[in-house]
């Protein structure tokens, strides 16, 4: 009962964000599989780029994740010398321009994993990150418990973690909670279960400083270790998983 009245609230503070905007799209990860006209798989150790950029340790696979009671699963494990994990996107598939965009997810737990629901620019193939954007929606790290990271990153951090903001929430790793941001022309707010964490509105908006003017497309993933994650991972947390109830998007 409790968790049923505290989801209609969420609800009802969501919805307040959504004003007149209609849902435009959705996955409920409701099929047996990822659809291919929605999905792309990101495969290996990101090389030439090698651990993606971060110093990451795991190797993504087609292997690491399943669809199961209407929720996708990524599952990162502990496998010989290797940790293996998965990671989606919607690259030229599912691109959009300003809205609510919002997921229901469950997080892991322990020393170095890094879960996350992201979006970035469509242009990144012709200029490059950090020139395209990042809008991270939700970034967790197992070392620092009952903490989520909203930031964006432009070319005018130079791809540092300088627009962003870092939120103590008791119990965050305890059940589902609803990840959220508004992104309009004018600014970037970042909601966890209705409540408002950070807003992103920088008084001169250029190519350096905005790149939010264009489609962005939504990513999914659960890193290991790496520059964010910490480089001591607790290989006794292993297996551990990352669930994403559904993906919405208001327009």
């Amino acid at each position: 009962m409790k968790n049923t009245i505290l989801l209609l609230l969420v609800s009802t503070v969501c919805f307040a964000q959504q004003g007149t905007r209609k849902l435009v799209w959705e996955e409920n990860f409701n099929d047996k599989e990822l659809s291919d006209k929605i999905w792309n798989f990101e495969l290996g150790d990101g090389c030439p780029n090698c651990g993606w950029g971060n110093n990451e340790r795991q190797l993504y696979t087609k292997e690491n994740h399943v669809m199961k009671e209407g929720k996708l699963v990524i599952t990162a494990k502990k496998e010989a010398d290797n940790y293996t994990s998965t990671r989606i996107t919607t690259k030229g598939k599912k691109e959009f321009k300003y809205g609510y965009f919002e997921s229901r997810a469950k997080l892991p737990l322990g020393k170095g994993i890094w879960p996350a629901f992201w979006m970035l620019g469509s242009n990144i193939d012709a200029v490059g990150w950090p020139k395209c954007g990042e809008i991270d929606i939700l970034e967790y790290v197992g070392k620092e418990r009952n903490t989520v990271f909203n930031s964006l990153h432009t070319q005018a951090s130079h791809g540092n973690t300088i627009n962003t903001k870092k939120t103590e929430i008791k119990g965050i790793e305890s059940g589902f909670h609803v990840y959220a941001v508004d992104w309009t022309k004018d600014h970037i707010d970042f909601f966890v279960d209705g409540q408002l964490m950070y807003r992103f509105n920088p008084e001169d908006k250029n190519e350096a400083t905005w790149p939010f003017n264009q489609p962005f497309y939504f990513l999914i993933n659960m890193a290991i270790g790496g520059n964010f994650g910490g480089p001591n991972v607790d290989d006794t947390i292993f297996p551990q998983n990352f669930e994403i109830d559904y993906i919405k998007v208001y327009q």
